[in-house]
């Protein structure tokens, strides 16, 4: 079954840790990859700030969608970034997610029900 990892955290709080922290986190990213690649093909993607981001707020029928900046969610935390893979269950999903057990993020493991489209590896 495809499981994704998402990763949760304040937004601007990576630039605030000291290089040594911020290699730790890396050094827990960089191990789950090594892991997953072993197994066969992953996805991931980091997403860039809030600040770049835009919500398309929904409205009226026949109406075009109201464009807002930033996300929709007011909260401090966000939406940082997302590993998608084949595990057999939840239970293998979680041992490849603590890799990135961390003080700085909160990580959420779902299972996804394929909606459509085509991952491809990098060439």
């Amino acid at each position: 079954m495809y499981f994704s990892i998402l990763i949760y955290g304040e937004d601007g709080a990576w630039e605030q840790l000291p290089p040594e922290e911020q290699q730790k986190v890396m050094e827990g990213h960089k191990a789950l990859q090594k892991a997953l690649g072993e197994r066969g093909p992953f996805a991931t993607a980091k997403l860039m700030g809030a600040s770049a981001a835009v919500t398309l707020q929904p409205v009226t029928e026949g109406a075009d969608a109201l464009v807002l900046d930033g996300p929709f969610a007011d909260t401090k935390e966000r939406f940082l970034g997302f590993y998608g893979a084949e595990f057999e269950d939840l239970d293998e999903a979680i041992r490849f997610a603590r890799f990135l057990s961390s003080a700085y993020a909160r990580i959420e493991v779902r299972p996804v029900e394929w909606a459509g489209g085509v991952l491809a590896q990098e060439a």
